[in-house]
């Protein structure tokens, strides 16, 4: 999907978490932050000057493991690092996963298509405003106007991303078909699952923004 509502790795930590657990937390989601940023500032840049074409060969490599480094959110979950449902994690992070490696990574030529930067732009937005959000938060920094950002720019990025992944899930249809009638009864398997699955997690962002939204305002009443 085009994003998780809460990271696993990302999330806080409980309140008898040790200065250890809150500082690699913190790095992790720093570093999650610095790799986006490079992902989108290479994507941005090789599209604006020569295309979307080009976009795979200059940034595709380093997409592929920054986004398999969100795996470690499926193991923070497994060893009670962060408390995260692991179902839901393996999934949320094995849909990316599914864009970058069998896909992607397997047909190369998809990228050339403006639907694969397009996803990545949404993805590295997503993920530069969301791990910095759950970074300062957990050093005690967060600005208000970044959680205002990382409850808003859903609303955007999340049709983008979304749109943009179930295209290229689509056009891996056809050369998967020349392999396996099986490969492509499974990625329209996976499309399926992608309009129930979008839903939820949209509708769940919008429950997220409405408490959070309440809360600030009732903050600023008090600070008033």
């Amino acid at each position: 999907m085009a994003d998780k509502s809460k990271p696993a790795a990302a999330k806080q930590p409980t309140q008898s978490s040790s200065p250890i657990k809150t500082a690699y937390l913190i790095f992790y989601n720093f570093a999650s932050a610095v790799a986006w940023s490079v992902v989108l500032g290479r994507t941005i840049g090789l599209l604006y000057l020569r295309g979307p074409a080009v976009v795979y060969a200059g940034v595709g490599e380093w997409t592929k493991w920054t986004q398999t480094m969100a795996a470690m959110e499926i193991v923070h979950s497994l060893l009670g690092i962060v408390r995260a449902p692991i179902a839901t994690t393996t999934m949320q992070v094995s849909s990316r996963l599914l864009l970058v490696w069998p896909i992607v990574n397997t047909w190369p030529f998809l990228a050339a298509s403006p639907f694969y930067s397009s996803m990545l732009i949404a993805w590295s937005v997503t993920e530069v405003i969301r791990y910095s959000f759950f970074a300062l938060s957990l050093a005690g920094a967060l600005p208000t106007i970044l959680t205002y950002v990382r409850y808003t720019t859903f609303y955007v990025l999340y049709p983008l991303g979304i749109t943009s992944e179930c295209m290229l899930i689509y056009g891996a249809t056809i050369p998967a078909a020349r392999r396996s009638s099986f490969e492509a009864y499974m990625l329209y398997g996976i499309l399926a699952i992608y309009v129930p699955g979008s839903y939820i997690l949209f509708t769940h962002m919008m429950k997220q923004r409405k408490k959070v939204m309440r809360s600030l305002k009732a903050n600023g009443s008090k600070a008033q």
